[in-house]
């Protein structure tokens, strides 16, 4: 099994850090916020991740921060250089958390102290963080509280729910949460992408009747959620968590590329589909990588009619993260590219873009932070 972040490591900084999420701002600076010893930390970089200016710490939350193996943080920067981060930390024994926020007015020199992203006493946790073309934010997370007041009346009932909300002024405030799907599972990160309307489109495990948590997508439009859609029966029946959400990408076609793992009685591993109708059907799903490979993470990017496929592979003694592309939309794709590899500790592949420019983003424990150019 691919290693897990080491004890050995003690500190909060980069070198030690489990999960670190990059964006890349108008000026073509990085920003990366990362989780570490408890710490959830923030640096820019003026050299695409070669050195970072002093990190500033955000929050201490010590072992009850989440940094679980799909847990990471998010950040967004808008037009005027704003920041804005969320991250999650348990608040209990039973793994209920509370999803915290901090946001900077100067360009990432000083954060406000974090505050609650909600005002509820349930659970929430895997926040989703798009910033839109308009500098308005689309915040989404996995929300216990539906389920919480059914058991509340002695009924059993697994899993969460998939809230969202929308923010104008940058984080400050938010509007009034609403329910995208009342039943998700609840251990999964969710994916998100923008449209060619600039409408959030979302993916992650839902649950469906029967117990059967498949994938989904639903966009968001000014109306509000629009109808779940499923991207494969895979049929899988679980009632664990299996921490390993999904991704998607929207090409300028409007296409959805959605990749995912599964373990369903109908397929097993990790695959790739596409939707030319906004979810309302999906291709034949594609196997990414070799049968009987240990493949995870696939991480998914588009550029007009170009699309990027990232998955990290476990060759017993290595982490590797390979690459695709199509420059079809998604029809053909090229020959699988070894890009990286690592032994020890590593992150999940992020893709990222500056322009036309497509970098691999990837934390390992060994060989440190890499931000790696893979397509223009």
């Amino acid at each position: 099994m691919p290693a897990k972040p080491s004890s050995s490591c003690k500190g909060s900084g980069l070198d030690c850090a489990n999960a670190a999420t990059p964006f890349l701002d108008k000026e073509g600076k990085l920003l990366l916020v990362w989780t570490g010893g408890g710490v959830v930390s923030f640096a820019k970089s003026d050299d695409l991740g070669k050195t970072f200016i002093s990190p500033i710490v955000i929050a201490e939350h010590g072992k009850s921060l989440d940094a679980g193996s799909d847990a990471r943080p998010q950040i967004v920067s808008d037009s005027n250089g704003n920041i804005f981060l969320a991250y999650a930390f348990f608040k209990d024994s039973n793994w209920n958390a509370q999803i915290n926020t901090s946001r900077s007015t100067d360009g990432g020199s000083t954060f406000s102290s974090p505050v609650s992203l909600v005002q509820d006493n349930s659970s929430q946790r895997f926040p989703l963080v798009l910033i839109r073309p308009d500098n308005s934010i689309f915040i989404s997370w996995i929300d216990k509280r539906l389920v919480a007041a059914v058991k509340q009346g002695g009924v059993k009932r697994l899993g969460g729910s998939i809230a969202y909300s929308f923010s104008n002024d940058g984080g400050k405030t938010l509007r009034t949460e609403r329910f995208a799907n009342e039943s998700s599972c609840e251990c999964c990160r969710i994916g998100g992408a923008l449209d060619t309307k600039n409408q959030p489109v979302i993916v992650y495990r839902a649950i469906f009747p029967g117990g059967i948590r498949d994938q989904a997508s639903q966009v968001i439009s000014a109306k509000g959620a629009e109808p779940i859609r499923k991207v494969a029966d895979d049929d899988w029946k679980t009632d664990a968590c299996p921490h390993h959400g999904p991704s998607i990408a929207v090409s300028g076609s409007g296409k959805f590329h959605v990749a995912w793992y599964t373990q369903g009685s109908k397929r097993s591993g990790v695959f790739y589909a596409n939707s030319s109708n906004q979810g309302l059907s999906y291709s034949q799903p594609v196997r990414i990588g070799a049968e009987g490979a240990n493949i995870s993470r696939p991480y998914l990017f588009a550029l007009g009619e170009k699309v990027w496929l990232a998955w990290k592979e476990f060759d017993g003694g290595h982490s590797l993260v390979y690459i695709k592309q199509s420059s079809d939309d998604g029809k053909t794709w090229g020959i699988a590219q070894l890009v990286s590899k690592t032994n020890g500790y590593s992150d999940h592949p992020l893709l990222i873009n500056q322009g036309d420019i497509v970098f691999l983003s990837w934390l390992t424990r060994a060989d440190g932070y890499q931000l790696i150019q893979v397509g223009q």
